[in-house]
């Protein structure tokens, strides 16, 4: 073993308590190898179940080898950092059309613009105790399986909802690592799993998105629907949406083990809690915005990743979820908006509502977009 990859024997000790000073919670580290549910990615890109996300396809043999992701890759330092969250999120009464968003999306921040400078900074440690050693810092862009190095690293299982799962944290965490070239002291794996016969997060699943156990098919999944696709909400799972806006997090809600963890609320008191801690967005605000606004607002947060076009689709299909006639007019006026994705759920919605009739008929005499003049004709009940 060459010196430039044997760290000396303080290293690990003083990145433990510098990671902790800088909020991250759990800390752990494992070998970077090829990791054991590489096959079972295979499997689950294979069956179809990543839907549009022709990334893990694309780099699929990266992710059974970390040397990929960091030439001469020995280690991986795995860190869990929590996001804050309130427990209700439910609308205030008398309130106007509202719809919620997940947990980790409730801050006025990006988490990876926040997590990332934390691990840059780790990783200077590193680079002056190691100057020869090379290192990368990684929060979910790079194709690296971050739940199975974590669970190698000895911080959870892979839980039935296929969220990474501490005793004492639950799930409500995002996942980072650091890999070096250096060959660290390895942490006890976590091999056993404790959801025993637990199935509360298979059964509450709106839309039956596990095709099994710790299995999600992407294509039935909510957060994926209202994050990752890009196009029109498949209409057996509209309903089922409910008032989600960007993400869910049922799975995790119904879990006993985040009924359990300790709440802990770092990242919100760093980066700004949203405007409403509750994680609710008023729709008609919502679906009054132009580009301008969208960018304004949710630029540098996470609910940019949809861009206005998605975000604004998933509104309109919560509006007509609501059924709330004070949504009515701004729908009316998306009926005519450039983007055809939004003119399609705009139709949904009104027909969900009742009514507007004329307004549809209007939009449909123009309307040169085959898929929304499906919307339009579906909601004036014109289809069969």
């Amino acid at each position: 073993m060459t010196e430039s990859r044997t760290p000396p024997p303080d290293l690990v000790p003083s990145l433990r308590k510098q990671a902790r000073s800088l909020g991250f919670d759990l800390f752990g580290i494992a070998p970077a190898v090829s990791p054991l549910g590489f096959h079972r990615l295979i499997q689950w890109v294979d069956a179809g179940y990543a839907a549009e996300m022709n990334y893990f396809a694309d780099r699929i043999d990266a992710y059974g080898d970390p040397g990929k992701v960091l030439d001469g890759a020995a280690s991986i330092i795995v860190l869990t950092y929590p996001y804050p969250y309130s427990d209700d999120a439910s609308p205030p009464p008398a309130s106007r059309p509202s719809a919620r968003i997940a947990r980790y999306a409730r801050i006025a921040a990006d988490y990876h613009d926040v997590i990332h400078p934390l691990l840059k900074q780790l990783k200077q440690t590193i680079f002056q105790a190691c100057p020869a050693a090379l290192s990368r810092g990684v929060v979910d862009t790079a194709p690296l399986m971050e739940r199975e190095f974590a669970s190698l690293a000895g911080l959870g299982w892979a839980g039935k909802n296929s969220l990474l799962l501490n005793k004492n944290r639950g799930s409500y965490f995002f996942l980072a690592s650091i890999l070096t070239t250096l060959v660290l002291p390895y942490d006890q794996p976590q091999e056993t799993a404790h959801c025993g016969t637990c199935t509360r997060c298979l059964d509450a699943c709106p839309t039956d998105a596990f095709a099994a156990p710790g299995v999600v098919d992407s294509r039935r999944c909510i957060s994926y629907l209202t994050i990752e696709h890009r196009g029109p909400i498949p209409l057996q799972f509209r309903t089922s949406i409910g008032d989600r806006l960007f993400g869910c997090d049922i799975c995790q809600e119904v879990c006993p083990w985040n009924d359990r963890a300790e709440r802990l609320k770092k990242l919100g008191s760093d980066a700004n809690e949203s405007a409403d801690p509750a994680g609710r967005i008023d729709l008609i605000d919502l679906l009054s915005m132009d580009d301008a606004a969208f960018r304004v607002a949710f630029r540098h947060t996470p609910m940019w990743r949809p861009r206005r076009r998605g975000l604004l689709r998933n509104a309109a299909i919560c509006a007509g979820n609501a059924k709330d006639q004070r949504s009515a007019e701004v729908l009316c006026r998306l009926l005519s908006d450039a983007e055809p994705l939004i003119r399609g759920a705009a139709a949904w919605a009104l027909g969900q509502l009742g009514g507007r009739q004329d307004a549809l008929a209007k939009q449909l005499a123009v309307e040169l977009d085959s898929e929304v003049r499906k919307e339009i004709e579906s909601a004036l009940g014109l289809s069969n």
